[in-house]
């Protein structure tokens, strides 16, 4: 008898990498699962969201106790509060906005099995007003900013609603929001219901078939940025294709267009590379071979092991305790930690100026405006 999975084979969060790459589906279900601490450390950061935003419907002793419970986690830090704050305040201010009262879903387990295989997720958060409907992806990430435009994660959770409240709404168009408190990323795109189960039925459909068989073509691209195949042949294949590109290329300097297609193609080696040595120290470790590679001690610092019987050691030998010790100011992320983000701003935020910051590379695609210098770049980068 097969094993009930806690997490679909062909999920909503993976759904940009098996649409865009069909077989990795089926090879990433054969490695084993690994959850990383931002991964345990989003998952406490969404049962705050939830606890929050079903408080209403709590006694006032039964959230506190399960606040309590959370705070006692490992990975809980204070500014969890602040930024769930702001993911609170997000739907509420949305809710408070549409013409009457919405309905709202809180973590609902959604099915989108008549497109994907026994496919299903938990959406954040569902409001649907009228003909209208909300579908709102809390992010506590921090490495990546999530944009809602044509985002496939939030089309199957649209979907799974789509099938859970369609027959009781009429409705018609559906909002995608990202809240991503962290990185102040804030995206939100519309889209329609013909819209959304067209994409369904001509996209996600046939890619989702030939995943669930592990079939189809490997294609290595962004997608592969949280792919578990670590040691991927066609990524390795298209990445090593890349560097001989500009083998043959005339004449000898690169054109700016050539600059930009090679910078957009650098990070793409970069981040294969990480993945690559990943593979390879994992493999060795565990006492296999990769030829040409081994595992040595890596660099280390000198540290003491007490500090205190130390410092009396240096005292006995004339050396007075308090030039042992320096006072130091807390940084300003210990700070907000401390006190938490809101109240630090609350408090302190006649105190914070955060200067403009020196001019960076960064793709089109990046959300910030165009760097406009009021000096010379020369005199920026001294």
């Amino acid at each position: 008898m097969a094993k009930k999975r806690k997490h679909a084979l062909l999920s909503a969060s993976g759904a940009v990498q098996w649409i865009h790459c069909t077989p990795s589906a089926k090879l990433c279900d054969e490695l084993p699962d690994t959850e990383s601490s931002y991964t345990k450390e989003g998952t406490l950061a969404h049962e705050i969201c939830e606890l929050k935003l079903t408080a209403d419907s709590l006694k006032t002793g039964t959230y506190t106790r399960r606040m309590n419970k959370i705070k006692k986690n490992e990975l809980y830090q204070e500014e969890m509060q602040g930024f769930t704050d702001q993911y609170v305040d997000y739907v509420e201010t949305l809710s408070n906005s549409l013409p009457e009262k919405p309905y709202m879903a809180v973590e609902k387990r959604v099915e989108f099995d008549e497109y994907v295989p026994d496919g299903f997720g938990t959406a954040d958060c569902i409001l649907i007003c009228g003909t209208v409907m909300h579908v709102i992806d809390f992010k506590y990430g921090k490495g990546v900013p999530v944009n809602a435009g044509g985002n496939p994660q939030m089309g199957l959770y649209a979907l799974g609603a789509l099938k859970a409240y369609g027959f009781l709404y009429p409705i018609e168009d559906i909002f995608f929001h990202i809240v991503q408190p962290r990185l102040n990323n804030f995206s939100t795109w519309k889209t329609n219901k013909r819209e959304l189960t067209t994409w369904g039925n001509v996209v996600v459909k046939p890619k989702a078939e030939l995943a669930y068989k592990g079939e189809g073509e490997f294609r290595s691209g962004e997608h592969c940025r949280f792919c578990k195949v670590l040691n991927c042949r066609q990524r390795a294949y298209d990445n090593l294709e890349l560097l001989e590109t500009y083998e043959t290329k005339l004449p000898p300097e690169l054109s700016d267009e050539e600059v930009g297609e090679a910078l957009a193609k650098a990070e793409q080696l970069v981040a294969w590379h990480k993945k690559l040595k990943s593979y390879a120290q994992t493999k060795l470790i565990d006492g296999g071979e990769i030829p040409g590679w081994k595992i040595v001690e890596g660099r280390s610092n000198r540290m003491i092991t007490d500090y205190e019987k130390m410092a009396d050691v240096l005292e006995q030998n004339g050396y007075p305790k308090e030039t042992l010790y320096e006072r130091a100011q807390l940084t300003l992320t210990d700070l907000e930690k401390m006190v938490g983000k809101k109240d630090f701003q609350t408090i302190c935020g006649e105190f914070i100026q955060k200067p403009n910051g020196k001019p960076t590379l960064a793709s089109e695609s990046d959300k910030r405006p165009v760097y406009n210098p009021k000096t010379t770049a020369a005199e920026d980068f001294k």
